[in-house]
Formats: structure tokens, C-alpha cells, sequence
């Protein structure tokens, strides 16, 4: 059986972020690669806490999962009383899903713990997927961490480009739960994506260690986009040495060290993703770009080289030609561009309120509107729904 929780939530973006991999200039989506056979670096030595001043702020891996006394009061108040012979994970699914229960909302301006997307009843979909666990773990309900392989989004938070995957979360039978006859389902599959097709994703088991890493990456890469850098470092060790599988984080941790100006560390970071996952075209364009600001161009070039040969038209290359075309005055060649960047990244709010720009300086008013509505329809955060849905109210408004 699986539930996605579309009618919960009010946005219909079919791309999510869990993890954001940073990164320093173009963003690029990840490649198939042969793996290095060098024995990796201890994540230890990749760490350079000298540079930073000290940490004076509480990272915990246990908080990020645990329920808050207001989470324990809803789980009395409303799913053990309302079990009446029922599997608890159908009464959590419910309560996370029906009016009048929860109200989620989904906002992808902070990653949040699973008390505090409880709290402010909003969160990303890791968010989300760390409160469901939060609550199934209290209710005795077995918990399955799932990441689902899709086409990553690349967006903009502030100067940094990020990548954007997708987890939801499967919930599973206690062994003493009643088993009505012909209901073989094990999993039950929860997904906070409106219109997700769950029974067509490919997905892979993941381990508590890697969703809390994951976590603490995101909160890394906000602190960044705030240029928060010293806060930043602290959550992107955190997350690396919580996983050192998790190579998006090490390649955080890369982009912290660059703009902080530590160019050696910096580069031993990025070194280290290649030699993992030689493929990985994110830390292939960091290096690339910290080789070329050292006025290492020989070095910077070779990786160009072997970028352009991957991934000839990187993400938001249409979408900044279109922009550069707008400040041109060119508005008809800014909309051409706009629509070849949708046409293959159809899914980030910001290329269509570009477009709505564009149509609006060529008089192409009924395509504003529908343009300003896909905008606030695919937002990720309660601020650009009121952002986009004012400009379209505005426009209604002297349209009549």
C-alpha cells in the first residue's frame, strides 16, 4: 500500500530538497563513474577545526529525531486513542493527512528537526519524513529511511546553486499488529511530494546514520547561504563525520574552506569526492573553479575540459542568457531562453516567474497569469507563495 500526502500540502512541486550538495560555481547533476581503487583519507584528517573559532552551538545527532512533549501529547490525545483495533501507522498516516489534523505545509526555507517541523507544522520533505519516524518510533511502528533516484534539481539559495534530491519513508508492521486477511502489504509508503508516483520509484534503503547527516548537511549549506561560514563548518563537519559515505558533505565542506579563503583545505576536499566518486561533476566544478582563481589555468582546464565534454549546457545556463537578454532589453529573446530552460527543468518557481516577466514586457498578458500561477504553485517556501500570489493579485487587480 502507499499514500502520498498530496491533499496535506499546498504546493505541487515534484522535486524536493533533502540534501543540499554546495556548491561554488555551476552546478552540475551527478554522473555514472568507475570508482577509485586508492584507500580513501580518514575523514579526520580532512577537518581543520584550527581555522574556525570554537563551536558554541549544541549539534546532536539524538535531537533530530526526538519528540518533543508537545509530540508526545498528540500521540496520547490523538493516535493511541484513536487506534480502537486499528494499526497505529494507518491512524498515524490519517492524522498526518486529514483536515482538521496536522495541516502540514510545505516551506523549504529551513531544514528542520522533527519537533520543530511539528511545531510549526511545515517543513521540506526531509523535515517532514524525520517527524513521521519521530512518531512512528514512539507508537512501536518500525521505520524504513527510503531515497528515491529522479532526476536531481539544481536551484538557487542566495549565490549558491544546490542540488536537490527526494526521501520519503516507509512504515512497517509490529509484530503484533493484526493482519487483515488479503492485506499482504508490508510497507506502507509515505511521501510528502503531491502527485508522487510512488509505485514507479527506485528507491534505496538508507540508514539512520545517513538521514541524520543529511540533516546536518542542509542546515550546513543554509548557514552558508546566510553567509554564516563559521556555523557552517561546524554542521559540515558534523554531517561528515556522522557519514562519510555522504559525499555531498564533504563537498560542502570544500565550498566552506573556499570561501573562507583556505584554499589547501579546500582542494584536499574536492580531491578526496574524486577520488571516491571520480564522476562527481559538483566537486569537479568546485575544483575547477578554486584551480582557476589560483591562477593554476592549465590545471583548471583540463577539468573544463572534461565538464564540457559531460555536461555541455549546464544547469541555468538558458535561464542566465535569458537574463542577461532581459537587461539587454530583449525581451523576446529573454522569453526563447526562459522556455528552453523550463523545457528541461520544469519544476524550479523561478523560471517561470521569469517568464511572466518577459511575456509581460511583450504584452502576452493571459501567459503572465499563467506563468505567475505555475511560479506560486511550484514555490518552496510560504514566502515566495506570498510573494508570487501578490504579484498575481496585483495583476488581476489593473487587468479589471
Amino acid at each position: 500500500m502507499v499514500r502520498p500526502l498530496a491533499r496535506s500540502l499546498t504546493q505541487s512541486l515534484t522535486r524536493v530538497l533533502t540534501t543540499l550538495a554546495a556548491l561554488s560555481g555551476a552546478a552540475l547533476l551527478s554522473a555514472c563513474s568507475t570508482l577509485s581503487t586508492q584507500e580513501p583519507l580518514p575523514p579526520t584528517a580532512l577537518l581543520h577545526d584550527e581555522l574556525f573559532p570554537p563551536n558554541r552551538e549544541l549539534i546532536s545527532a539524538d535531537r533530530i529525531l526526538a519528540p518533543s512533549a508537545g509530540m508526545r501529547t498528540f500521540i496520547q490525545q490523538r493516535l493511541t486513542h484513536g487506534l480502537r483495533g486499528r494499526e497505529p501507522r494507518d491512524v498515524l498516516v490519517e492524522a498526518l493527512s486529514a483536515p482538521g489534523e496536522l495541516k502540514l505545509e510545505y516551506d523549504a526555507d529551513m531544514t528542520r528537526t522533527a519537533s520543530e517541523a511539528f511545531d510549526a507544522r511545515m517543513g521540506n520533505c526531509l523535515s517532514l519524513t524525520l517527524m513521521t519516524a519521530s512518531f512512528a518510533r514512539e507508537l512501536g511502528v518500525p521505520v524504513l529511511f527510503r531515497q528515491i533516484y529522479q532526476e536531481d534539481q539544481v536551484s538557487r539559495v542566495g549565490d549558491l546553486q544546490v542540488v536537490s534530491g527526494h526521501v520519503n519513508i516507509g512504515l512497517g508492521r509490529r509484530p503484533t499488529d493484526f493482519r487483515v486477511l488479503g492485506d499482504q502489504e508490508a510497507l506502507l509508503v509515505v511521501d510528502f511530494v503531491p502527485g508522487a508516483q510512488i509505485r514507479r520509484q527506485r528507491a534505496m534503503e538508507l540508514d539512520e546514520d545517513t538521514v541524520v547527516a543529511m540533516y546536518m548537511n542542509n542546515r550546513a549549506a543554509e548557514w552558508m547561504a546566510q553567509g554564516m561560514l563559521d556555523r557552517a563548518y561546524w554542521w559540515a563537519r558534523a554531517a561528515w563525520l556522522q557519514s562519510p559515505r555522504l559525499t555531498s558533505a564533504l563537498n560542502t565542506l570544500g565550498v566552506v574552506y573556499r570561501r573562507h579563503g583556505d584554499v589547501g583545505p579546500a582542494e584536499q576536499a574536492f580531491r578526496e569526492v574524486l577520488r571516491r566518486e571520480p564522476g562527481n561533476l559538483q566537486s569537479m566544478a568546485n575544483l575547477a573553479q578554486l584551480l582557476r582563481s589560483a591562477d593554476r589555468f592549465a590545471e583548471a582546464k583540463v577539468l573544463e575540459d572534461q565538464l564540457a565534454r559531460l555536461e555541455p549546457y549546464p544547469p541555468f545556463k538558458f535561464f542566465d542568457l535569458g537574463v542577461a537578454a532581459m537587461r539587454d532589453g530583449d525581451a523576446a529573446t529573454a522569453r526563447r531562453y526562459f522556455l528552453k530552460e523550463i523545457d528541461r527543468s520544469a519544476y524550479y518557481h523561478e523560471f517561470h516567474f521569469w517568464l511572466a516577466l518577459a511575456n509581460a514586457k511583450l504584452g502576452r498578458w493571459d501567459e503572465v497569469r499563467s506563468s505567475l500561477a505555475r511560479a506560486e504553485d511550484l514555490s518552496t517556501s510560504v514566502r515566495q507563495r506570498q510573494l508570487y500570489a501578490a504579484k498575481l493579485e496585483s495583476l488581476r487587480a489593473k487587468v479589471h
